[in-house]
């Protein structure tokens, strides 16, 4: 009898040893459950502006961008493939930000500049803007088609930007005018009245070769104001903005 008791005794204490020894771990289980789910923070919650991170400014297909030619342009000195710079002369904003300051340069290549004679056409110059640079020194490319000029009238902008010298004009009508009537007085001088018709289609024929086969050059001196519109979305940093 004395032995079962004996033995109970055992089972019991060794019962309550186990009991006492689960309910630390438990506890630190339980502690410990907090700590591992705040190390792991929910990253698509955190909204750019509270990570301090600026969201991209991004100027729409059809903003104008105004610049004035640092280098000048001419079909008589320039090929397809030379680079023409200029600098920004009206601020572009957004949203009420400055995304683009007065200042900032623009650097693009001539992708064409050809001088025909006028049987063959007119003179033309194609400009392809591709960078602005920031004051900073930051550069973001740039897409842009060229809508005017205020080289106008000796250089038109056409429906596909590209930038037109002069044709037949006042000008050429009044050398004709002047060979014409030059022919006929030669004519006069020699043959009389009928010779006077001859010179004067002569003097008009002569007038006309000699401007068929003028070469007549389209120039863009050093500081003319090229109007441009984006073509394609222009995307930058707003921190690189300034107020």
């Amino acid at each position: 009898m004395k032995k079962a008791l004996a033995l109970l005794l055992c089972v019991a204490m060794a019962a309550l040893a186990a009991a006492q020894t689960e309910k630390p771990s438990a506890a630190r289980t339980r502690d410990q459950a907090p700590a591992v789910a705040t190390e792991t923070p929910d990253l698509a919650a955190i909204s750019p502006a509270a990570s301090g991170v600026e969201p991209m400014a991004a100027l729409p297909v059809g903003t104008t961008v105004k610049m004035k030619l640092v280098t000048p342009i001419s079909t008589r000195t320039n090929k397809a493939g030379d680079r023409f710079s200029g600098r920004v002369t009206e601020a572009v904003t957004l949203n009420g930000r400055t995304i683009i300051p007065v200042g900032a340069a623009l650097e693009g290549k001539i992708a064409r500049a050809d001088e025909h004679r006028r049987i063959r056409g007119t003179p033309t110059i194609d400009l392809r803007p591709e960078t602005v640079i920031m004051p900073s020194g930051d550069r973001h490319a740039l897409n842009a088609v060229i809508v005017d000029t205020d080289a106008r009238p000796d250089v038109d902008v056409n429906d596909e930007g590209k930038l037109k010298g002069r044709g037949h004009d006042a000008r050429d009508w009044k050398e004709t005018g002047i060979a014409s009537g030059a022919g006929a007085i030669a004519g006069g001088v020699t043959a009389g009245g009928h010779g006077a018709l001859i010179g004067a289609g002569v003097g008009a024929t002569a007038s006309v070769v000699h401007w068929l086969v003028k070469r007549r050059s389209a120039e863009l001196p050093a500081g003319t104001e090229i109007i441009m519109e984006l073509s394609r979305p222009m995307s930058l940093g707003a921190s690189g903005a300034g107020q």
